[in-house]
């Protein structure tokens, strides 16, 4: 293998087959062979088939080096037939990834790939550590995504309970229903909360974006005294346990709510969602000064004064020349107020009535009363949602890092 560092090419020598390459694949088929063994009810069996199956792979991809996409589609095809004929179409897919796993993990130990990405003076602990960092890294964000899984599944499933059937393990279209999606479209029950979010949670964005910006700019500026101390203070909700925060603010707004109640008349579901739209506020703000004072760091300062010189008012200045440089700093907090908005159930128990039930409140209190894979299905469109704003929130991340001359990794 050959890999280039500052101009040069250098040659690493490949990797030995019975002492890297084998021992290292075996175990990680001895792994897969355990959990598929477990299906069995013989979890040891399968981790010595599937460390013989691994050293298999890795003598395989040693002595066909040459032809690694044809060895790896081979691989993968072999493991799917196998899998098809001992558990049908649903394991047919889990030898599908096995074998994709297994093969990529051979190939990329016995051809030195394991070093392309590492500085060619590191000793073999540096390397191993360098690899098992990206391991561990990896294996935390499949165990964070891992659940959400499970969960998408199951809201297409044709049952009215919590079970993987037989049909959907196998992927048989019987298995499989929209009417979880149908009861959540259709039904008032579901349609009044998610409408009730979708009324507080714009709202309470609107109020964290315009005080967080505002207190953002207040705060990045070096002669304001005390600004350690209020950025603290302002970003505390993001520390404090919901559990407090919403316990301190239900003692605030419950006597608000009595005082706007009985001395301006407002009505009652009115001053609910006030409160609850001016906690969920509260609870965005930090989220939207971490995101812009992000931004400000790299603001040209001498902008606002020439702007200043030429005869600009502060706000005209703010409008025409701040505002648009920070932008996807405000958009990404905006996104993130919004998302903890949409997705907040502890406050709203707190502070609002059953006229302000959201989204999250519904599901919660469907978990406690009825267990129906509607759950499911509104679980499904909030993490749909919550996926799409964070990938807008990344796009805006890296186009104010262009925007700023920096690279976008």
């Amino acid at each position: 293998m050959t890999d280039q560092d500052d101009g040069y090419t250098v040659t690493i020598p490949r990797p030995p087959l019975t002492g890297f390459t084998l021992p290292l694949t075996a175990v990680l088929g001895a792994m897969f062979g355990f959990v598929a063994g477990n299906v069995y009810g013989q979890p040891w069996l399968g981790a010595l088939v599937g460390a013989v199956i691994g050293a298999g792979i890795a003598a395989l991809a040693h002595q066909m080096s040459g032809q690694r996409t044809q060895t790896r589609w081979g691989i993968i095809a072999a493991f799917a037939v196998a899998g098809f004929f001992a558990g049908g179409l649903g394991a047919a897919i889990s030898g599908v990834i096995i074998g994709a796993v297994l093969s990529w993990f051979a190939y990329w130990l016995d051809t030195g790939d394991y070093r392309k990405n590492v500085p060619i003076y590191y000793t073999p602990g540096q390397v191993l550590w360098h690899n098992t960092f990206l391991f561990i890294c990896g294996f935390v964000f499949f165990f964070l995504i891992a659940p959400l899984i499970p969960v998408m599944w199951l809201s297409f499933n044709a049952e009215n309970f919590f079970t993987f059937t037989p049909e959907m393990l196998n992927f048989q279209a019987e298995g499989y229903s929209l009417k979880h999606y149908r009861d959540f479209l259709g039904t008032d029950e579901w349609m009044t909360p998610l409408k009730n979010s979708l009324i507080i949670a714009p709202f309470a964005t609107f109020i964290s974006v315009s005080l967080g910006t505002l207190a953002a700019i207040g705060l990045s500026q070096s002669h304001v005294p005390g600004r350690q101390a209020i950025m603290a203070i302002l970003i505390s909700p993001m520390i404090v346990p919901l559990i407090i925060s919403a316990t301190g603010m239900f003692f605030f707004y419950a006597p608000l709510g009595n005082w706007l109640e009985a001395n301006l008349g407002l009505d009652q579901a009115f001053v609910g969602y006030v409160k609850v739209i001016l906690a969920h506020a509260a609870l965005g703000v930090p989220f939207v000064i971490i995101t812009v004072t992000a931004t400000l760091v790299g603001f040209d300062r001498s902008l606002t004064r020439a702007s200043a010189n030429m005869g600009a008012n502060p706000v005209t200045t703010f409008f025409r020349v701040q505002m648009p440089l920070i932008l996807p700093g405000v958009i990404s907090g905006g996104l993130f107020a919004f998302i903890t908005s949409f997705d907040e159930v502890v406050v709203v128990l707190f502070v609002g009535s059953a006229q302000q039930q959201t989204l999250p409140w519904q599901m919660f209190t469907g978990l406690r009363e009825q267990i129906s894979p509607t759950i499911l299905a509104a679980a499904t469109i909030l993490v749909t949602i919550s996926i799409l704003l964070l990938t807008t929130v990344e796009l805006l991340r890296r186009r104010s890092e262009r925007l700023r001359g920096l690279s976008p990794g």
